[in-house]
């Protein structure tokens, strides 16, 4: 998939101060979210984190890159050596969006799915659980995982 940009001073705090989270806490954090993603090694350099391993199928996938992104002190994610499994449906890929201030997620499925579009906002809700713990919990600078419309 390539690499992906996040707010370094933004998301939660998994290491003492600002200091970029250790691999380990990445890892343990990722698991926390029981994503499928047991397979998966998280390497810390500098403030990019570099995912490999294989993962159980495109959402896993995706996921794993917000759980580790929007974590505080990190600005980037390459997954340039994290595969899907081989047995994996084939999936189109989520976009995604950086909360701006004043944005709810209402708001952003009328902007990503079109005007009139507000009510699929549990769409966007459940594509980014369990991340998010509630619809109301979202913040400036965190991304979020938008599938596409079926």
């Amino acid at each position: 998939m390539g690499l992906f940009k996040f707010l370094k001073g933004v998301g939660q705090k998994l290491g003492i101060g600002d200091e970029t989270p250790k691999a380990e806490e990445l890892k343990k954090s990722l698991d926390s979210h029981k994503l499928g993603t047991d397979g998966v090694q998280v390497k810390v350099v500098d403030n990019k984190v570099v995912l490999s391993g294989e993962v159980k199928d495109q959402a896993a996938l995706e996921k794993a890159v917000l759980a580790v992104g929007n974590a505080h002190g990190i600005d980037s994610v390459d997954t340039d050596n994290l595969k899907v499994a081989a047995s994996a449906p084939a999936e189109p890929e989520s976009t995604f969006y950086e909360v701006k201030s004043g944005d709810t997620l209402w708001k952003i499925a009328e902007q990503q799915y079109g005007k009139g579009n507000g009510g699929k906002n549990d769409i966007i809700f459940e594509a980014n659980r369990p991340m998010l713990t509630s619809p109301d919990k979202i913040y400036p600078g965190q991304v979020l995982r938008i599938p596409p419309l079926k």
